[in-house]
């Protein structure tokens, strides 16, 4: 991985951390960042605070399209860092990707952190699922309705 690394790319790192970090102690993402920043001179920037809330804010729909899209793999299974790297790549794939970050940019990055702090098989396994997300995208995200 290159030592260059976005603000974007450092935000969905902290963005995995928080979430592994809540499901780790069975206690709410809220809480978890208010930990941090009272407890440490850490302050949750406003980027990693959006993916966080996002995730957290869609957390059943994007467990059951793990679960729906994961073959063999049920949610339980898979490794819990794995499963934080999955929530933030969904997430960002489906509702928080824009034209300044395109959906496979947002793949590319959660495969590189599963390289990063996951098995040797985990990024095989996260860019597979996540692709396939992407290329459903069209019919699992409803466009706006118009009045």
């Amino acid at each position: 991985m290159s030592s260059f690394v976005t603000t974007r790319g450092k935000a969905r790192r902290r963005a995995v951390d928080l979430l592994f970090e809540a499901e780790q102690k069975n206690v709410g993402v809220e809480e978890v960042m208010s930990a941090r920043e009272q407890w440490t001179d850490q302050t949750i920037n406003p980027m990693t605070r959006r993916i966080v809330l996002g995730v957290n804010e869609r957390l059943d729909e994007i467990d059951e399209l793990l679960t729906t899209y994961s073959h063999g793999w049920s949610l339980e299974r898979m490794p819990n860092v794995d499963r934080a790297i999955l929530r933030v790549g969904v997430w960002e794939v489906l509702y928080g990707s824009s034209e300044d970050v395109p959906e496979g940019v947002a793949v590319k990055e959660a495969t590189d952190i599963a390289k990063e702090i996951s098995t040797d098989e985990s990024p095989q396994f996260v860019n597979g699922l996540l692709g396939r997300i992407q290329k459903l995208k069209p019919s699992l995200v409803r466009a706006p309705e118009a009045d």
